[in-house]
């Protein structure tokens, strides 16, 4: 699976800058309100050291990383859903992606257009909100429109899918966040087919130097719980092409802060990586946590789901540690699981199969 991340944002926060950063890829990001028309898409590897080393242990001809692709949509402004802007049509691009990024500005620079009054995350987070909010209320309301024929002739399925679509829409006429909200897990099955943008996880990028970001804003994120991260964005732009050790040299952290969103996104969705190495290739394995053996296996080839006898498992570091395979199997590292077992983050696999 490959993890798919919306990005969204008011004009002039730094959206475009954030995809070039990520991707790499030269997009229009000229100082002027909605001069994203298309959306961008990009797909990128993610930076993995454990690839990295077990390409070397085993000699791997070649790497194969696990991938995110990041759809980039036109700022939006308040209204949007009421046709402001370019309206809300681009709301439709990020519907199919996993989780949506929160690009909101945390810094003060007079030569980039402020399309607010003032620097204030907090509210630009709240103008997002209600315009997710408007396009979900749309689609609810046509849904519930489509299913009233059905609710009146006693449809039980239709009368129970009216049920948690009308919650949802008091949900969101509070102005509430479907993803904040506790659903149970039939609820969640039948508003999931939707693809609705509120109930997507999120996180919130503070487009800023830390050390100048009002210390209040911070904690007003904390106190709130919101899952947040603090980027300067513009300077990770400009030391996209930098080594860990000129990053070093210039008193950065050694890791870039890009992979730092990443691997919070990967978090916030509960997701793990597997490996597999060997001399043809090494190669990472999105899967979500909690993946029993012949599903994971099932996500290298469906064969090995349906003819899974077992897999021999053994923590990346460990097999390192023995200095390969071999080592490994006459120190009685390398474990053989069962039907039951639960692949963990960093397990380098191989998979036994009919």
């Amino acid at each position: 699976m490959s993890l798919s991340i919306g990005i969204v944002g008011l004009p002039n926060v730094g959206k475009s800058t954030l995809f070039q950063t990520i991707t790499k890829k030269q997009v229009d990001c000229a100082n002027y309100p909605f001069c994203t028309i298309d959306p961008n898409v990009g797909v990128v590897a993610v930076p993995d050291e454990r690839v990295d080393k077990l390409a070397v242990l085993t000699n791997s001809a070649k790497k194969i990383y696990a991938t995110v692709e990041f759809v980039d949509i036109a700022g939006l402004v308040k209204g949007a859903s009421e046709g402001e802007g370019l309206g809300n049509k681009f709301l439709a691009n990020i519907r199919e992606t996993d989780a949506i990024v929160y690009v909101l500005r945390a810094f003060a620079n007079e030569n980039i257009i402020n399309t607010q009054e003032n620097i204030n995350p907090i509210r630009d987070k709240e103008i997002l909100d209600v315009e997710l909010i408007f396009k979900d209320l749309d689609t609810i309301n046509k849904r519930m429109q489509g299913l009233e024929k059905d609710v009146r002739a006693k449809n039980k399925e239709a009368i129970a899918e009216y049920a948690v679509l009308e919650k949802a829409k008091t949900t969101l006429t509070e102005q509430k966040i479907l993803s904040e909200q506790n659903l149970n897990e039939e609820e969640q099955r039948i508003l999931k087919s939707f693809q609705l943008l509120t109930s997507k996880p999120r996180i919130y990028l503070l487009n800023g130097d830390r050390e100048k970001i009002n210390l209040e804003i911070l904690t007003e994120f904390e106190n709130r719980g919101l899952p947040y991260l603090t980027v300067d964005v513009l300077s990770e732009f400009e030391a996209g092409e930098l080594t860990k050790e000129e990053r070093i040299e210039l008193g950065m952290n050694e890791s870039s802060q890009i992979d730092n969103l990443i691997k919070k996104c990967y978090e916030l969705l509960g997701l793990i990586t597997f490996l597999t190495t060997g001399p043809d290739e090494t190669r990472a394995w999105t899967i979500k946590q909690g993946t029993k053996a012949p599903q994971g296996a099932g996500v290298i080839h469906t064969d090995f789901e349906k003819n899974f006898i077992k897999a021999e498992a053994i923590n990346w570091q460990i097999l390192l540690d023995c200095g390969g395979f071999s080592n490994a199997r006459a120190k009685g590292q390398i474990r053989m699981e069962g039907k039951e077992y639960i692949f963990q983050d960093g397990d380098v696999i191989e998979i036994k199969h009919g």
